[in-house]
């Protein structure tokens, strides 16, 4: 497995961690950015270390392959995404950040004319 995937999978698992611990009227819909990581590994039946599955509730040696279709069960029934400021919480809900708090940033110092 490519180790690029590798690092997305394991950061898509620790976000997954922080939706769940959201209560469910709170949780915003899952994350459209779970979607192209999770099928890049859909076919792996590598195993997952053994700290992975634990975070994802499967069973020691489970796959890649079985943990992306937790993944893709979140998405299930699912009609709209959540902007990233309301992730993993709904906009009401004391998880989310409220973007008014977020300051702008210059993309580099040519933005600025002296």
């Amino acid at each position: 497995m490519h180790p690029a995937a590798r690092l997305q999978f394991e950061r898509m698992i620790d976000e997954y961690v922080r939706w769940r611990a959201v209560p469910e009227s709170d949780r915003s819909p899952a994350p459209a950015w779970w979607w192209g990581p999770a099928i890049a590994v859909r076919g792996s039946f590598q195993s997952l270390a053994p700290e992975w599955c634990a975070k994802l509730g499967l069973p020691e040696q489970a796959s890649y392959a079985a943990a992306t279709d937790i993944f893709l069960k979140a998405f299930a029934g699912q009609t709209a995404v959540p902007w990233p400021f309301n992730f993993p919480g709904t906009p009401t809900s004391p998880d989310a950040t409220d973007v008014r708090e977020l300051q702008p940033q210059p993309s580099d110092d040519s933005a600025f004319h002296a």
